[in-house]
């Protein structure tokens, strides 16, 4: 059996995996858990990440509003499943060159050495990754952008590795990226990023057209567990699923084993129908190192969020059955 190496998390959002359910992944039965008109000025609520907060939980969530205008808001949770969302969107501090807003979307959030950092796209003469942190989902401060346009899907590991900070993410262009392999890079400081290695790109099937980091990668005694979507171009458009490969722990650019079958893809009605129809885009991961739970936060149809369950066995027994 493998091991999630982290912290207990006994109130983690849990539904038992369904009687005859044969999926590694299960759906919360009460899905979506964030409608699209959760705030007022929302259209859409979507690809937004959650963390263990104070014994409780807290986020910052992708708020499209009613122009279509993409920007980050905080939000707060008792259980992880009913979220209180602030209508206005986050503040950050900084230097103006770099805090004046262009958009900003597909958030990500990991604690590193006591803070929380965020990772989002942001708009910067074209799509980049912004950097910031928190200490309380109050105040936020924002660092200098990680890369140079054009780059997507900024994911910041959960500790530096061999002295170093960190983070995938997917260069990318101008537009809705028909392209994308995944990369690693490092930093000392969270300023200067380079060593940059090529994690993985493109394969077959749903994962043909591009792929893209997920959630914060989790670590485990056999590796770094990275949830990842992928995209396939069909008669119809682009449609996302999401997967998992497994990292070497030192040398993170380095696939142990990387699932050749997709865990979960759209198939109920709020994945399939919405504003981009059949999109399930995994965007933060809760995880309860005893018992190897985890609980995945991913968008549907660019709509709504949903909440589906799977253990760290039944990732890793997954994708080694249904390896590439």
């Amino acid at each position: 059996m493998a091991r999630i190496i982290g912290q207990a998390l006994p109130n983690i959002p849990w539904e038992d995996k369904p009687q005859g359910c044969t999926a590694p992944v299960w759906r919360y039965s009460r899905n979506p858990i964030i409608p699209r008109n959760a705030i007022p000025s929302s259209n859409s609520v979507f690809n937004s990440a959650a963390v263990s907060f104070n014994s409780k939980f807290a986020g910052v969530f992708r708020c499209d509003n009613k122009a279509v205008e993409m920007n980050i808001h905080a939000g707060f949770s008792d259980d992880g499943i009913s979220w209180n969302i602030n209508h206005e969107p986050i503040t950050f501090l900084g230097d103006p060159e770099i805090t004046r807003l262009q958009y900003r979307y597909d958030a990500r959030v990991c604690q590193v050495e006591g803070k929380y950092y965020v990772v989002w796209c942001n708009g910067y003469h074209g799509p980049t990754i912004g950097l910031g942190y928190t200490d309380d989902f109050q105040t936020f401060h924002q660092l200098e952008n990680a890369f140079l346009p054009y780059n997507r899907n900024g994911v910041l590991f959960p500790r530096k590795i061999n002295g170093n900070y960190m983070m995938l993410s997917r260069p990318s262009d101008t537009g809705h990226t028909a392209f994308g392999d995944i990369f690693v890079s490092q930093s000392p400081d969270l300023v200067y990023w380079g060593k940059h290695r090529h994690v993985f790109g493109t394969s077959g099937g749903w994962q043909s057209t591009k792929v893209g980091a997920g959630p914060t990668p989790i670590e485990t005694d056999e590796g770094w567990l990275m949830i990842y979507h992928g995209v396939i171009t069909t008669c119809n458009g682009y449609v996302y699923r999401f997967g998992a490969a497994l990292l070497d722990l030192e040398q993170p650019w380095k696939v142990i084993v990387r699932g050749k079958w997709y865990l979960l893809g759209p198939e109920t009605l709020y994945e399939l129908a919405g504003d981009v129809p059949g999109v399930t885009f995994p965007c933060a991961a809760l995880t309860d190192a005893p018992t190897g739970r985890i609980a995945i936060y991913y968008g549907c149809a660019d709509s709504v969020t949903g909440l589906c369950f799977t253990t760290v066995d039944e990732v890793l027994d997954y994708i080694k059955a249904h390896r590439e």
